[in-house]
């Protein structure tokens, strides 16, 4: 199998114009969309990538259901709810770190899981399903249920399921039901990818092999940790504990989609053959790349063939 398959939300992005001040500029990003654009650029033109998501009927949903084409992306695996729209969000930056504001009360994708046939539909013969904790906290609880049941359909299958815990507490009811969702996606997971300040957050893990012990408990069967500039810690059940140092970056530019890239570049590696320890470093090096340049997606890095 070469497919590989993302799930989530993609949403419209008002983020601030360079050199405009008071001026926004219209875009599109959403974590597990940007793991999908960052994996096109990765993996082999004989691999298909595919995002799966629910967006409206109206002109914005169908300039977003445009612009994934546009990036090489195979949107067969979009749903369409005419009584839906796309959420939207505005983004501040200071200092390298962005702050957002959101508005997604009509957005389709909080529908993501209302069809379990579909959601088999698009799992069926994926090399690679990525998810994320915002994929699962969108969704009202029955629903994230049967999400994660077809998971674990497609996971039986034999597609290699990633879950990039990615923690945003105020998509949650609950600290409690953030932490039981979290456990939830891991449940079904074969790789797991937290980053340690959220975990120490959600669970008060004191090390990173706090983090690896749970999630390894859950049933997971690789755990790789990003911990900002800090070594990552990785461990599957053939290699045990293997770290990696990121590169150093002199100064961060927007760190937005560090994480996303990281998993990006982790997953594809991985699918591709490489070992855990060369998958992690450069997972490592294009993270630190992408925190180089503004925005969620940096064409730069692959125009100018810096990529890993």
């Amino acid at each position: 199998m070469t497919r590989f398959l993302t799930l989530g939300e993609i949403m419209v992005e008002m983020a601030p114009a360079p050199d405009s001040p008071g001026l926004f500029r219209l875009g599109y990003a959403g974590d597990t969309f940007n793991t999908a654009w960052y994996a096109r650029r990765l993996l082999p033109a004989t691999w298909t990538v595919s995002y799966g998501t629910v967006i409206g009927d109206d002109p914005m949903s169908n300039d977003l259901a445009h612009f994934i084409e546009r990036q090489g992306i195979a949107t067969d695996t979009l749903r369409r709810r005419p009584d839906r729209t796309v959420g939207l969000y505005m983004i501040q930056t200071r200092d390298g770190e962005r702050s957002f504001s959101y508005w997604r009360g009509q957005s389709a994708a909080k529908t993501l899981a209302d069809d379990p046939d579909w959601l088999d539909s698009i799992f069926k013969d994926r090399a690679v399903i990525q998810f994320s904790g915002i994929t699962l906290a969108i969704l009202a609880p029955a629903a994230r249920k049967t999400l994660c049941a077809a998971l674990a359909r497609a996971r039986a299958a034999g597609s290699h399921i990633a879950f990039d815990t990615n923690l945003r507490p105020r998509l949650w009811d609950s600290a409690e039901a953030m932490r039981s969702g979290l456990l939830q996606g891991a449940s079904v997971s074969d790789t797991v990818l937290p980053s340690f300040d959220e975990e120490q957050l959600a669970f008060q893990d004191a090390t990173p092999e706090d983090t690896v012990q749970r999630y390894r408990a859950a049933g997971a069967t690789c755990v790789v940790i990003k911990d900002g500039s800090a070594p990552c810690h990785g461990w599957t059940e053939e290699d045990g504990t293997v770290t990696c140092t990121p590169p150093a970056v002199a100064r961060v530019v927007d760190s937005t989609a560090a994480g996303d890239s990281f998993g990006a570049g982790f997953l594809t590696a991985r699918a591709t053959g490489a070992s855990l320890g060369t998958a992690m470093t450069r997972a490592a090096q294009l993270a630190a790349e992408v925190i180089q340049h503004p925005g969620a997606l940096a064409p730069q890095i692959f125009e100018k063939g810096n990529s890993t």
